[in-house]
C-alpha cells in the first residue's frame, strides 16, 4: 500500500478504516481469483479508486457528511449498479446508477460484495453478457 493510500484511510473514523481494509482486500483478492490481472491503486478525487486493465474502476470512501457509512462507486456510464440492483435488491442499498451504500454497523455480505468487485474488474470481458454473467 502506497504511503498516500495509507494516509487517507488512517485519516478516517476507526470503524470507517476496518470497513475500508477489508474492502480493499476483498478486491485484491477477487483480481487474484478471478484472473481481472494486476489492480492499480491510486487516489481519484480525492477518494481511494481501484482499476484493472479489462474493468471498470471501483472508488470507495467515507464521508463526514454520512458518518455511519461508506460509499462504493461504480462508474455511472456502465450498467453495473443496474445489474447490482436487479441480483441484489435484498442485499444492498444503492444511490441512483453508481453507489452501494454499506453501514458500518451491519456485516459487511462479502460474497455479494466480491461478486460485484468481480463484475466490475472484469466489466470490458462481461459487458455484453446477460446481468455481466452474474
Amino acid at each position: 500500500m502506497s504511503m498516500n493510500i495509507a494516509a487517507k484511510i488512517a485519516s478516517y473514523p476507526d470503524g470507517a478504516q476496518e470497513m475500508l481494509i477489508r474492502l480493499r482486500g476483498l478486491i485484491y483478492e477477487v483480481a487474484k481469483t478471478d484472473g481481472a490481472g494486476e489492480i492499480s491503486e491510486s487516489l481519484k478525487w480525492g477518494e481511494l479508486s481501484y482499476g484493472a486493465k479489462k474493468g471498470s474502476p471501483i472508488r470507495m470512501d467515507w464521508k463526514a457528511k454520512k458518518p455511519n457509512q461508506v460509499s462504493v462507486y461504480f462508474n455511472c456510464k456502465t450498467n453495473l449498479v443496474e445489474t447490482f440492483r436487479e441480483i441484489y435488491s435484498d442485499t444492498f442499498q444503492f444511490v441512483g446508477n453508481r453507489e452501494i451504500v454499506l453501514a458500518l454497523t451491519e456485516a459487511l455480505p462479502e460474497p455479494e460484495l466480491k461478486a460485484c468487485f468481480s463484475m466490475a474488474l472484469r466489466y470490458q470481458e462481461l459487458k455484453h453478457l446477460p446481468l455481466l454473467g452474474g
